[in-house]
């Protein structure tokens, strides 16, 4: 696994150094993430990067998961949903559930001698309250779009959020009303990962051999899970209104993460709308298939996310790191990755997304200016080196409280 000075190349050694430098701050600190899942979805992929960097740093880095059942799951299925902005009607049984797991986690993860605990989306977040004697700084790390929260779900989560020390949110209109510091920390890709390293046109043709892809025709890419919110029928019917102009072909790639109980309900929609056309492949990706992402991204023509909510969309920063024009739903943290014709294209509707496809496969040239500016955007705000320098920085602040100047 890469360090810190294996990124010296990408980012400039006066980085760097500064990294380390804020670093010396809070060496030794003891700091415990926890979340709701080891594998699949962006917040594990940044966990496995961002642990061993801290702990490399001299930070005494923990990554604890939770214990819980398949009704918990579907439960915080729910409660991600509506928070999201879906009405949902919760049983007081789905919250005494859901209570009852996070007082069960609360006891059985150690976090007695902890200075720091951030707790990743909503799974965890009541384990806050059940942990009642604790030194530690408690921050809760949302992930999610919160710009339109269902409110009777808001009301009852909002008390136990409130109960932390500082929450962490992507982009600034997800933030709430909330009587403790906020801060916006967006999250990030590992330029040096199997699904980011570069790849030669030869890696890339072994990797995708076992798929039989043909390629004499343009290949437009979604990778997602398999989740309603990323729209997957929608993009079929996008490109069946492109290929009434030019010839071309759908890879929807993608699979599901164990907290997830509905991605194989959305997978057999999308497997009916496609039916029988042979120029819409549905591939459905392995846990830890970042080699054939990888792949897939660089051998497409048009990359598109066509998502109707989104916490931030980091397949779309792996798109565009790979020097792709992306084409994202105009929703949460695509809005700051995607700037028309500069860094990609934002989209709202079906007939939107296959204009802009079409643009794309009609110009090559644009395509490829775009995505040189798109890589450069992406190392210069959503590499995993930035995010681990703001989580140096909230380390710092959180022991410096009411301080506007730390000297580092």
């Amino acid at each position: 696994m890469p360090g810190l000075n294996d990124y010296k190349d990408i980012i400039g050694e006066k980085n760097i150094n500064q990294i380390k430098s804020l670093a010396r701050l809070s060496k030794g600190k003891k700091v415990v993430m926890v979340n709701s899942t080891r594998n699949g979805g962006g917040v594990a992929e940044i966990l496995h990067r961002l642990v061993p960097l801290l702990n490399e740093l001299g930070i005494d880095c923990r990554w604890e998961v939770i214990g819980c059942n398949e009704d918990f799951f579907n439960i915080t299925k729910n409660i991600h949903n509506a928070l999201q902005g879906d009405r949902i009607n919760f049983s007081p049984e789905d919250y005494a559930e859901y209570l009852r797991v996070n007082e069960e986690n609360s006891r059985s993860i150690d976090l007695d001698d902890a200075d720091v605990v951030i707790i990743h989306d909503p799974q965890p977040l009541a384990i806050r309250h059940f942990h009642k004697n604790s030194k530690a700084k408690w921050v809760w790390r949302c992930h999610i779009d919160m710009s339109r929260p269902d409110l009777s779900l808001w009301k009852f989560l909002r008390k136990y959020i409130i109960e932390y020390d500082s929450s962490i949110f992507s982009i600034a209109k997800f933030s709430k009303s909330l009587r403790h510091p906020q801060y916006l920390i967006a999250p990030s890709i590992d330029p040096l990962s199997e699904k980011n390293r570069f790849m030669d046109k030869n890696e890339i043709k072994k990797v995708l051999s076992p798929f039989k892809i043909p390629d004499h025709k343009p290949i437009i890419l979604q990778v997602s899970r398999f989740d309603r919110f990323k729209d997957p029928v929608g993009v079929i019917k996008a490109t069946r209104l492109v290929k009434k102009e030019i010839d071309c072909r759908l890879i929807l790639a993608g699979g599901t993460a164990s907290d997830d109980p509905q991605g194989k309900g959305v997978l057999e929609e999308v497997t009916r709308e496609a039916g029988n056309d042979p120029d819409i492949m549905i591939l459905p990706l392995k846990p830890n298939s970042d080699i054939e992402i990888n792949a897939l991204q660089r051998k497409a023509d048009v990359i598109i996310q066509k998502s109707i909510k989104e916490g931030f969309g980091l397949v779309v920063t792996e798109a565009m790191w790979k020097e792709k024009a992306v084409i994202g739903g105009e929703v949460g943290g695509i809005t700051i990755q995607l700037f028309n014709h500069r860094t990609g294209f934002m989209v709202n509707s079906i007939e939107g997304a296959a204009y802009r496809i079409r643009y794309l496969i009609n110009r090559p040239q644009v395509a490829k200016k775009i995505g040189k500016k798109a890589k450069l955007f992406v190392t210069q705000n959503f590499l995993i080196t930035r995010h681990l320098r703001d989580y140096l920085a909230l380390f710092s602040i959180l022991d410096n409280p009411g301080k506007n100047i730390i000297y580092v």
